[in-house]
């Protein structure tokens, strides 16, 4: 899973995805085998690069070390790689499974969300034994994890138990009724594998996001603006624009995309298929408008 409105500044599907891919639901011995090809796409539509490499040039992707502010504290983007003790070699896709639907780790512990698993939970079966594959083919890196630097109590995982009841309902993606095939295709890689609520929702005080209020506009770290992305926002923005922009980060009025932006840009939308990248815009056009 960002915006003359400032789409330019954060879909940061990114901006909040930190924490380890990992997984909970029944992936049986008899399921197929995930396709790692397709997974390495699967990987770039969800810009899963950002959050779990840290922030330096030389830095080994997947590896870890991304730091993540928010009103919280300080989060750490883990290591994804398969290392056995470094990152999640010792992993079975069961475990996998269990983290992107459930947000728990192997152990049974919550995960936090700014691992944005609220939205991940929404992937479907095969997409995550896909992604799976794909992680299972990344060299291993031996870089350790960092602590998160929490506030107080915020860091105390049994809490994000009654997170959970208000804020997060686990399950695959299901189209939405009476919707085109293009239009449920582009739900699915916004709402889902884009994440792109998770900056583009505005929040509560708990962290929770403003369901009635889905895609008009949030804020990603920083405290800086990400835009309101329904139609109300998009209506000075042709179609045309829209594909330039999620191809090179260019606005219509030759302004180029915020930094946070653009990394979502380079890292994810750039890398989509002309046809899903047409699914997005067919979707965020069919949004009901909401005011900033």
């Amino acid at each position: 899973m960002a915006a003359v409105p400032v789409l330019y500044r954060p879909m940061r599907r990114l901006a909040p995805a930190l924490l380890v891919l990992a997984s909970f639901s029944c992936a049986s011995p008899a399921a197929a085998a995930g396709d790692s090809k397709r997974g390495e796409y699967l990987v770039r539509a969800g810009g899963c690069v950002g959050c779990h490499t840290e922030d330096r040039k030389d830095a080994v992707p997947f590896s870890g070390g991304r730091a993540l502010k928010t009103p919280f504290g300080t989060f750490h983007g883990p290591n994804i790689t398969p290392h056995p003790q470094a990152g999640i070699g010792r992993w079975t896709e069961a475990d996998f499974i269990r983290a992107m639907r459930h947000g728990r780790r192997p152990d049974g512990a919550n995960y936090f969300p700014a691992f944005p698993y609220p939205s991940f939970t929404k992937v479907r079966d095969a997409d995550l034994r896909d992604l799976w594959a794909y992680l299972r083919t990344l060299p291993p890196s031996a870089r350790a994890n960092q602590e998160h630097d929490l506030w107080f109590f915020f860091g105390w995982r049994f809490l994000v138990t009654v997170w959970k009841w208000f804020f997060f309902t686990p399950g695959p993606f299901v189209n939405i009724q009476g919707a085109s095939e293009i239009v449920n295709r582009g739900a699915y890689l916004v709402q889902a594998l884009g994440h792109c609520g998770e900056c583009h929702t505005p929040r509560n005080f708990l962290g929770g996001p403003k369901r009635g209020r889905y895609l008009a506009g949030g804020r990603v770290p920083g405290d800086r603006e990400a835009p309101n992305i329904t139609p109300s926002g998009l209506e000075l923005w042709s179609d045309a624009n829209l594909k330039e922009f999620f191809s090179s980060g260019v606005t219509p009025d030759d302004d180029r995309a915020s930094e946070e932006m653009y990394e979502v840009i380079r890292n994810s939308t750039s890398h989509l298929t002309p046809q899903d990248v047409a699914a997005m815009i067919a979707y965020l056009r069919a949004l009901p408008p909401l005011p900033d």
